[in-house]
């Protein structure tokens, strides 16, 4: 038996000086050396909400660490991404129930909040990009985010109102629009309504493939949209079992003129973000929405999991899967912890 157990570990630790893939993970430098994929600040987009008033910095419960801003407030958010190195800051706004209608015309007033905070940002911290939400949701009255009648939302004159609505946000100072309403044919409409009005160097980036999904709700609690939503999104945005539908969405918003485009939400979807950049190779991005941000959070606050270490190996999954950058309410976090490294 002695001589038996002998030969076999002398056989082993002989094929082992040939095979042994620890020698790769032996120290911090040797795992730094062969890592396969990279995270860095440039990867950020930071979603922010803005609110109406002056100095508020109001907490969002279903999304611990996370605020509403007021406009000032949000460009002291812009100018800490700045010096971050967080290349874009994304702009969500909560409107009040006051200004809210069946049409959504609140989202074409030149002075709404994103219309502001876009101008207070590019004031201040002109180097620091601007995306804004192309979408009626958070100034319906309904929720939705197109014009609905009898129940049905109408998806042509939809388009014509996102058109006014980007070209507005352009005029404010947005460099991104991101139209996150999965309305048919709305990329193409913008991108002519962008170029008529001479924002021919203002990007795209399409919600693409962007699913019904139940990782929303605390999203829509900071825009204020889940108390007035009547039914659900399930006829414009996607089937959570569907995979090839995505990739004929994501190709017909690249042949109307995206940039880029995203996958929405991310975690549940690395699948899809990475059958996309597999197939089309272009700029593609991942939402990592409020649903998975706030199970994270919750998980840390119970002592259930390292927060720290969740959020890093959450951020990574995504550029496993092929994404070119990711939105995150994670985004200072992350940035900060990247830069000690």
């Amino acid at each position: 038996m002695t001589r038996h157990a002998d030969h076999t570990s002398s056989q082993f630790s002989g094929l082992g000086l040939v095979h042994r893939p620890r020698r790769n993970r032996k120290s911090d430098w040797a795992r730094r050396l062969v890592r396969e994929h990279q995270l860095s600040v440039d990867d950020l987009i930071w979603p922010l909400f803005v609110c109406e008033g002056q100095s508020i910095r109001e907490p969002i419960a279903s999304m611990p660490g996370v605020f509403r801003h007021s406009v000032d407030q949000l460009v002291e958010q812009a100018k800490q991404a700045r010096d971050l190195g967080i290349p874009v800051i994304a702009l969500f706004p909560y409107t009040p129930p006051t200004l809210r209608d069946a049409d959504g015309s609140e989202a074409l007033n030149q002075n709404n909040l994103v219309c502001q905070a876009c101008r207070a940002v590019k004031s201040a911290v002109p180097e620091v990009g601007l995306l804004t939400d192309v979408a009626l949701d958070p100034y319906t009255s309904h929720g939705h985010d197109g014009l609905l009648q009898d129940g049905h939302i109408l998806n042509d004159q939809t388009v014509e109102v996102l058109v006014r609505q980007a070209v507005v946000q352009a005029q404010a100072g947005a460099d991104i629009i991101a139209p996150s309403d999965m309305m048919d044919g709305r990329v193409a409409a913008i991108r002519a309504g962008l170029d008529d009005h001479g924002f021919h160097d203002v990007q795209i980036m399409a919600y693409a493939a962007k699913y019904a999904s139940a990782f929303y709700g605390p999203f829509r609690d900071a825009v204020g949209s889940n108390a007035t939503l009547v039914g659900d999104k399930r006829t414009y945005q996607m089937d959570p079992f569907n995979t090839n539908e995505a990739l004929h969405e994501v190709a017909l918003d690249l042949e109307e003129g995206a940039d880029m485009v995203m996958v929405k939400p991310g975690m549940p979807y690395l699948d899809i973000i990475h059958r996309v950049k597999d197939s089309f190779g272009r700029p593609t991005f991942a939402y990592q929405v409020s649903g998975e941000y706030a199970m994270i959070e919750a998980a840390s606050a119970n002592g259930w999991l390292d927060g720290d270490k969740a959020m890093m190996e959450s951020l990574a999954a995504f550029k496993r899967a092929g994404a070119d950058g990711i939105l995150t309410y994670f985004a200072p976090r992350a940035a900060e912890k990247l830069l000690k490294r």
